[in-house]
C-alpha cells in the first residue's frame, strides 16, 4: 500500500470523521432511550406487570444484538475501501446491509472505478459514493413522513387475512420480484466475469448461496429457528473464507 492510499485511509478514519459519526449515532441512541422510557411508563400506566415488561425488554435486546453480527461484517467489508466511520454510520442508523454494499459497488463503478478498491479510491469518488448511499436510503423515511398516517389508517380498517389462506398481497409479490431481479442482475454480472476468466466472484456467490440454503434447510426441517439470527452472517463468512482460500487458485 503506497503513501497515497495510506493518506486517504487516514483521512477517512480521521478523528473528525469519528466525531461527526459519533454525534449522529449519539442522537439516535438518545431518541431510542427517550422512546424506551416513554414506552415503559405507558405500559405501567395501562396496568402491565413489570415482569412482563422486563421480559419484553430482554427478548427485544436479544433479537437486536444477534442479527448485529451480520451488520458488523458489513462494516468490516466496507472499511477497507470506505474507512470505518461512514460504514459505521450507514449501518447503525437507517442503513441495510444488502443495500449499502450493493449501492456502494454500483456507485463506485458508475464513477469509473472497477470496484470498491482503496487502490482506486479518490476523495471525489468517496464523496459521490457516500452521497448515493445516503440519498438512496432516504426514500423510505420520506415516504413515512408523507404517507405513513394514511397507510396506518388503511391497515386498521382492513379485514384480517384468514389464517392459512396463503393469499399474497401486491406488496409481497413486489418484494419477491425486486429480490429476484436484483439477484439475477448480480449473478448475470458474475457469469459475465467468469466468461472473461474471473471465476472468483461467481464461485464465492455460489458458496454463499449454498451456505444460506443449508441454514434454511436446518431451520425448516430441523426446526432450528434460532439460526435465523445467524444465517446471513454465516453465509457471508463462508463466502469470505472461500474468497481467501480460492483467491490464489481462481
Amino acid at each position: 500500500m503506497d503513501r497515497v492510499e495510506v493518506s486517504l485511509l487516514d483521512r477517512l478514519n480521521s478523528p473528525a470523521m469519528y466525531g461527526i459519526v459519533a454525534c449522529a449515532i449519539l442522537l439516535v441512541v438518545m431518541m431510542c432511550v427517550y422512546f424506551m422510557v416513554r414506552s415503559w411508563r405507558a405500559g405501567l400506566a395501562v396496568g402491565m406487570d413489570r415482569a412482563v415488561l422486563k421480559k419484553a425488554v430482554i427478548s427485544s435486546a436479544t433479537f437486536t444484538v444477534l442479527p448485529a453480527f451480520s451488520v458488523l461484517l458489513g462494516v468490516v467489508a466496507l472499511s477497507g475501501s470506505m474507512g470505518i466511520p461512514l460504514p459505521w454510520l450507514r449501518l447503525s442508523v437507517i442503513g441495510n446491509l444488502q443495500y449499502e454494499v450493493n449501492v456502494a459497488q454500483i456507485a463506485a463503478t458508475s464513477v469509473g472505478l472497477t470496484g470498491l478498491k482503496i487502490t482506486e479510491m479518490t476523495p471525489q469518488a468517496f464523496v459521490t459514493i457516500a452521497l448515493v448511499m445516503t440519498a438512496g436510503i432516504l426514500g423510505g423515511a420520506l415516504m413515512c413522513l408523507i404517507a405513513l398516517r394514511a397507510y396506518s389508517r388503511k391497515l386498521g380498517s382492513g379485514k384480517p387475512k384468514a389464517a392459512g389462506s396463503g393469499k399474497k398481497s401486491f406488496g409481497d409479490w413486489a418484494m419477491v420480484a425486486m429480490f429476484v431481479g436484483m439477484c439475477a442482475a448480480y449473478i448475470g454480472s458474475y457469469v459475465g466475469q467468469a466468461a472473461q476468466g474471473a471465476l472468483l466472484p461467481l464461485a464465492t456467490s455460489l458458496i454463499a448461496a449454498a451456505a444460506m440454503a443449508v441454514c434454511e434447510w436446518l431451520e425448516r426441517k430441523k426446526q432450528m429457528m434460532w439460526l435465523e439470527n445467524f444465517d446471513l452472517a454465516a453465509s457471508m463468512l463462508a463466502a469470505m473464507a472461500a474468497a481467501v482460500l480460492l483467491g490464489g487458485v481462481l
